[in-house]
């Protein structure tokens, strides 16, 4: 893979294979050793996939059933750092030296992915709640507040619950109160009268998993408030500051706080809560309508705070401080005001991601723009993929967990796409619409400046529209027909309009000026609210889908990889692997029986592929989340008494009979129906103990699997059936609450 006589390059691909070898091996070795030339061509780009390499270890982590051994993982990084020094010094003669070194930089590197997903979990381990209190007074110091549309939310620390030792209370709970009680801030100690429960688990095998996000936040309880809480001095009088870091933590949480109050005084309404997320990245006070409106209209990723908020708010600083000082001619003569303002600005974007919180958009958007802005002041390319490869590195090394999530997903999917169309042709293409014939002093006519940037924007939102959809349908199971209209209207907006009052209240705030640029920042927000729900209004905008296999979206996500971070023409490889994934989006099939894991709630298939769901009044979030899986935006009706209209439903005071696919379901409410059932029906579901005999049907799930397993997902077929529970999909983790036969609710 070096220079060769006379100056040619020599690499695997131009190595025949030995014609001593046999016929069936001869293909399979010219083609790993094309792939090993092309591989060797684009050594400059290895780099890149180191973070795909360590969130390979991380996923392995969150896919395995049970806790693995700290050992292998440890194994696994000494083993590939020491086989990549045997090929860099060891054999650096040999012919298969390169493919050592790249091998065992592969293994270290998912190792390394493993070994921190395992560390950070080691790391957050704390007490959870074992089952549900009955209204207890809750002892705690305020770590945050957070207002909502129907309340707050306090989330309590150095917790003291009455009956639960203190090695097995929860390190942080959280509480919503009914009503906005005055004078609550961070820092604060309060006892409050609660009902307290373990964070729930997944409404359906494969929903999301609240259980596994509360865990990685140190959260080991949530409940409501049965009064109001009442401020008292930290437990034993003493003065309670702790240390240096946690005492900027309540700090930083008052200011926050107090800052979003301020902004939605000073807007008020709707208006008032969407600047506040814009500015403070707190969105719980947003009303229903409007996020739906902003989701089904394909605007939900302006409310999350993420690195357009950060391009706006640094990129206007930056700006700013740069034409200041070039309106000072010693100054702009003398000095490096390019690297002034980059330094500036990067101190303006630390205080923006302070004040914003600490969600994994802005983490990646902070880390991009600190490396933007440090590539400046260092003369290096500002925006580059290695740029994107380092932040999502330290992203997973940090938090691990955060690439199952969402926000880690569509951020980086769609920045990665952005700078792989971009770092081959988008300039290109920018400069040619502005100057046309190539002359830039046509870059004077007044409308070939806004044409481009519309351009720009709408080509934009295109390609993080193609990139994060398949995402935003596994997710959400919904797909925004009018997303790039409602960008192209909106985006415009929030960068030149609303953002930058934002920062001119920020400036404003200290001096209680801020009204003077809140109020034209609410118009703004009024106008992006009514783009939303206008359009989300428009015939279509949204397209419900059933939940998809994860097999697909990882087949999705490795060829969109292969296509974004390779540069030569093998990347194109890539879009067939896309297709197929996509392609097996459709295979996806509904489960035809779901049963809560509280017994609360039962709902089966429908002929047509709508789910008819028993009652979704005692569990309002198992049916939207059953629902939304479905690709369904309303149930269908459930008998009460006599058959379904599809007549696979019947149902009388005792229970029910499902019939689909040659099989018999019994759905039993009392014990009296179970007799009859179980000599009847090839699966029994019992929302009670079965406690006699029950040897006929294939499946039988009662009351206490429920309690132990969680929700079930039953699919029939001809002569067989398959079952799928929460607890067994999640496995048997340290966020998975444990529940043995012997135990009682």
């Amino acid at each position: 893979m070096g220079p060769g006589k006379g100056g040619r390059a020599v690499t695997g691909a131009a190595q025949p294979a030995s014609p001593s070898l046999p016929t069936w091996l001869r293909v399979p070795l010219r083609l790993w050793l094309w792939v090993r030339g092309e591989i060797a061509a684009e050594r400059e780009r290895w780099l890149l996939f180191a973070p795909v390499a360590i969130g390979t270890g991380v996923g392995l982590y969150f896919a395995l059933p049970a806790e693995p051994p700290l050992w292998p993982a440890l194994a696994a990084v000494l083993g590939g750092a020491a086989l990549s020094l045997f090929g860099l010094y060891g054999a650096r003669t040999a012919r298969f030296a390169p493919d050592l070194v790249v091998a065992g930089l592969v293994v270290a590197l998912v190792g390394g992915g493993l070994a921190a997903a395992e560390l950070r979990t080691r790391a957050v381990a704390a007490p959870v709640l074992e089952k549900r209190t009955a209204p207890v007074m809750v002892t705690g110091r305020i770590a945050s507040v957070k207002d909502r549309a129907e309340g707050r939310r306090l989330v309590l620390e150095n917790v003291t619950i009455p009956g639960i030792a203190p090695a097995a209370t929860p390190r942080s709970v959280r509480v919503n109160l009914r009503a906005r009680e005055p004078m609550l801030v961070a820092g604060q100690w309060v006892r409050v009268r609660a009902m307290l429960s373990p964070p729930p688990g997944p409404a359906a095998p494969g929903a999301y998993d609240f259980q596994r996000e509360a865990f990685f936040e140190e959260l080991g309880a949530v409940g409501f408030a049965m009064g109001r809480p009442a401020v008292i001095a930290p437990p034993g009088g003493r003065a309670d500051s702790g240390s240096i870091a946690e005492s900027f933590r309540l700090w930083m949480s008052r200011l926050r706080y107090g800052v979003t109050q301020r902004v939605r005084t000073g807007i008020g309404g709707a208006e008032g809560a969407v600047a506040a997320a814009l500015m403070t990245g707190q969105k719980a006070a947003i009303p229903e309508d409007v996020i739906t409106a902003m989701r089904n209209s394909g605007l939900a990723h302006l409310l999350a705070v993420s690195g357009l908020h950060f391009v706006l708010i640094a990129g206007l600083l930056f700006f700013l401080v740069r034409a200041a000082l070039a309106l000072i001619p010693p100054v702009a003569l003398r000095f490096p005001t390019k690297k002034w303002a980059a330094a500036i600005a990067l101190l303006g974007g630390a205080a923006y991601f302070a004040i914003t919180g600490d969600s994994i958009a802005t983490k990646r958007a902070f880390i991009m723009i600190s490396l933007v802005f440090i590539a400046v002041i260092a003369d290096r390319t500002p925006i580059s993929m290695r740029t994107l490869a380092w932040a999502a590195t330290l992203v997973l090394l940090i938090q691990p967990e955060s690439m199952l999530g969402a926000s880690f997903q569509l951020s980086f999917a769609a920045v990665t796409a952005l700078i792989a169309v971009y770092e081959g042709w988008g300039s290109k293409a920018f400069d040619s619409l502005v100057t046309a014939d190539g002359d830039r002093a046509t870059a004077a006519r007044w409308w070939r400046m806004p044409a481009a940037y519309l351009a720009g924007i709408a080509i934009t939102t295109t390609i993080a529209g193609a990139a994060t959809a398949p995402l935003l349908v596994y997710h959400f199971n919904r797909f925004a027909t009018y997303g790039l209209l409602a960008n192209v209207m909106a985006v415009p907006l929030t960068a030149i309009w609303i953002m930058p009052w934002a920062l001119a209240a920020f400036a404003l705030m200290p001096f209680g000026l801020e009204q003077a640029a809140l109020v034209p920042m609410g118009w703004g927000v009024k106008l992006l609210i009514g783009i939303a729900k206008t359009t989300s209004a428009l015939p279509g905008a949204v397209i419900p889908v059933a939940a998809v296999p994860v097999a697909s979206i990882l087949i999705v996500v490795v060829g969109g990889l292969w296509l974004c971070l390779w540069r030569r023409r093998w990347r194109l490889a890539g879009i067939p692997v896309i297709a197929a994934g996509l392609l097996l989006f459709l295979t996806a099939r509904p489960p035809d029986i779901l049963v809560d894991g509280d017994a609360k709630l039962l709902g089966v298939r429908a002929a047509d592929g709508g789910l008819m769901l028993s009652s979704g009044r005692a569990a309002r979030f198992e049916e939207d989340t059953w629902l939304r899986r479905a690709g369904r935006p309303e149930p269908e009706p459930w008998p009460k008494e006599g058959p379904s209209p599809d007549g696979r439903l019947s149902c009388d005071s005792l229970g029910c009979l499902y019939r689909a696919h040659g099989q018999v379901a019994a759905l039993a409410r009392t014990e009296g129906a179970l007799m009859e059932d179980c000599g009847e029906a090839s699966v029994v579901v019992s929302l009670v103990p079965v406690r006699g005999s029950c040897v006929g049907p294939r499946v039988v799930i009662d009351r206490f699997d429920l309690w132990r397993h969680g929700s079930y997902a039953v699919w029939l077929d001809p002569g067989s059936v398959a079952v799928a529970s929460v607890r067994r999909w999640q496995g048997a983790r340290p966020w998975v609450p444990v529940r043995g036969r012997g135990q009682a609710d």
